[in-house]
């Protein structure tokens, strides 16, 4: 799989499987833009802590979907899962179109971040194993990075439908689900095209089906691209198992690769609180602080996605030459100091809302590719038996102590109505983010062009 060249089968994978976090990133958006709106009382009349944990909410499906698919998808295959959960995820999406109080619309949201939180386990470890080597890292981030695309549409969505000329105040946000619900089975369809991970395959005792897909894909190849392939080079004796006990795979990533854990946790940590303080809360910033109208707080979070989304595809790249280890510290580092100096000029009320959007645009540029490294990181430094368990638990675990908690803290503190409360939750998460980035320069993992054999041994290995 490392020595393929780049065809129209690679851009299947990215476009089918990471395509969700565009939608996920349209419809989170929408909540997002909307929450002034469903605090109207013509609407669902909603107060501030209210929408923080409706998003506290969405992150404890992610957390629960993440933990049970993620052991799903090592177990039963990357494929059954990734089209599981998408269909989990636009259920959830469908039926917070229906909502009709908080309760009801935060019991739908806890149903589409179970389907979203086990994507990430799933989605993650599929395209690692299917995509070469030398191009895995610039790839897991512009994919986890697509989230913004979807936020950017998510934005200019939200004005829309927010604008009382086009639809009554309980409609229009009704709509905005309706429609993540809709855009959610066309990508399920195209699915369907993914193959399962030959590398799965082999290791749970499937090699003669591994080998005929292994064989499909590089057909495939050959007639996309008309050259010939070199041959493969490079060998590994495994013992293939039906299945892997929870035993040897958490004495794998808490014994062997207890390093590497609680790097990978701390990544996690740091970003999560970072992104879900800021995100979910930035629309009550703009209303309550900078006086901007509820529907065109989406023209706002417009440029704030797209620096989002430009971090990754420009900096992605350096993850794979520059390297690993000094592309997360870096990217950590600068967010959490720019975030700092913007928290601090908030606080002394020096900015409007148009120069604090492009400080966040900034920011993002670099936190964007921090974020999605974190995910890069969790997926390719664990053997392939634990791979998808070990995204699903530290992203469950980092998003339980980083994102849960911070909507609701940030809600609490702007509902207060005083800028320097929020500025100190502003220096919390500038903080985890440069802690986090240090110990990945000392303690991260040089995985940049390897193969992931040679990142981290499968448990089935040959000893």
């Amino acid at each position: 799989m490392d020595r393929l060249p780049w065809s129209r089968f690679h851009w299947l994978v990215v476009i089918a499987l990471g395509v969700t976090w565009a939608l996920d990133g349209l419809e989170v958006t929408i909540v997002g833009a909307l929450g002034p709106r469903l605090q109207d009382p013509g609407s669902l009349g909603l107060s501030p802590a209210d929408i923080g944990a409706l998003a506290s909410a969405y992150l404890v499906g992610a957390v629960l979907g993440a933990l049970g698919f993620g052991w799903l998808t090592d177990r039963y295959g990357r494929k059954l899962i990734f089209f599981t959960t998408l269909a989990i995820y636009v259920a959830g999406v469908a039926l917070s179109a229906f909502a009709w109080d908080f309760w009801s619309l935060a019991l739908f949201r806890v149903i589409t971040g179970i389907g979203i939180g086990g994507e990430y386990a799933a989605i993650n470890s599929a395209i690692d194993e299917l995509v070469p080597a030398r191009l895995r890292g610039r790839v897991a981030l512009i994919v986890n990075g697509s989230f913004w695309a979807g936020a950017a549409v998510g934005s200019f969505a939200s004005v829309i439908l927010l604008d009382p000329s086009w639809f009554a105040l309980d409609l229009g946000w009704r709509i905005g689900f309706a429609i993540g619900a809709g855009l959610g089975l066309l990508i399920l369809f195209t699915r369907r095209f993914v193959p399962e991970s030959p590398r799965w395959l082999a290791c749970h005792d499937r090699v003669e089906e591994g080998e005929r897909v292994t064989a499909e894909i590089e057909r495939r190849v050959e007639a996309e691209t008309g050259d010939k392939l070199p041959p493969a080079s490079g060998r590994i004796a495994i013992h293939p198992q039906k299945t892997f006990g929870l035993g040897p795979i958490f004495a794998s990533m808490l014994t062997d690769y207890r390093g590497r854990s609680a790097l990978v946790l701390l990544l996690m940590i740091a970003q999560a609180f970072l992104y879900n303080a800021i995100f979910f809360s930035y629309g009550l910033i703009l209303t309550k602080f900078h006086g901007v109208s509820e529907q065109h707080v989406g023209l706002y979070l417009v440029p704030f996605a797209i620096g989002n989304v430009i971090g990754p595809i420009v900096l992605g790249p350096l993850f794979d030459t520059v390297g690993r280890r000094k592309m997360i510290f870096s990217t950590y580092l600068v967010s959490g100091v720019l975030l700092a100096i913007t928290g601090y000029f908030f606080a002394i009320g020096a900015l409007d809302a148009t120069t604090e959007t492009i400080a966040w645009c900034v920011i993002f540029f670099f936190a964007s590719a921090a974020a999605s490294s974190a995910y890069l990181t969790a997926s390719e430094v664990f053997p392939l038996e634990v791979r998808a368990l070990a995204i699903a638990a530290f992203y469950a675990i980092g998003t339980g102590v980083g994102g849960v908690a911070a909507p609701y803290l940030f809600g609490v503190l702007i509902g207060g109505g005083q800028p320097w409360p929020i500025f100190w939750g502003y220096v919390g998460a500038a903080v985890l983010m440069i802690v986090a980035g240090t110990a990945a320069l000392f303690y991260g993992v040089d995985a940049e062009g390897k193969s992931l054999e040679d990142v981290a041994a499968p448990l089935s290995k040959a000893r």
